[in-house]
């Protein structure tokens, strides 16, 4: 009964230091910090996700135990990184910065990244089953955030925009 408890305690401590865990290393967030702008933000976001995409590449290209653990962690942080350019993007167009510069490093470099996830699905390494569900989120994250990227900037920032002030109203209907 010992060993149970303390077996369900280490899941629980496990569990909770993943939930924990940022997407981002300590010098990434460093350098996130010194840069504010959002076309830099997300020339560096876009780094960041190639570097796992690479990362993803050596962790595949050796068949080790326990590499399954590693590709689902590296695609976990890839699709949370595409998901903080969007709100990089997202942020730039409520503040009505200029971002065109960024957008297109990131139509081009979500380009081929796409190319790259696909490539691994379509190779169907043999524990793909472990890790296919992330795969399959992160290729959606990234045609999701190409389709964003893609669009006409000036629809974009008034769909933000509009989507913001809807969440304000709701907000204040709620507190009434």
């Amino acid at each position: 009964m010992k060993q149970i408890l303390a077996l369900v305690t280490l899941l629980a401590a496990a569990a909770s230091w993943a939930a924990d865990r940022d997407f981002l290393t300590a010098p990434e967030i460093d350098q996130l910090r010194e840069i504010q702008e959002p076309n830099a933000r997300l020339k560096l976001y876009t780094g960041f996700a190639k570097e796992r995409l690479a990362l993803l590449d050596q962790l595949l290209a050796k068949d080790k135990a326990g590499r399954s653990a590693e590709i689902r962690q590296v695609l976990e942080e890839y699709a949370s990184i595409i998901d903080a350019m969007d709100m990089v993007s997202d942020d730039a167009l409520r503040r009505r910065l200029p971002l065109e510069e960024g957008v297109q490093t990131v139509v081009d470099a979500e380009t081929e990244m796409l190319a790259s996830l696909e490539k691994i699905s379509d190779s169907e390494p043999k524990d793909l089953a472990v890790y296919k569900f992330l795969l399959e989120q992160a290729i959606m994250a990234t045609e999701d955030s190409l389709e964003l990227a893609q669009e006409d900037l000036k629809s974009r920032a008034a769909g933000v925009i509009s989507r913001e002030k809807k969440e304000q109203q709701e907000r204040e209907a709620a507190m009434r």
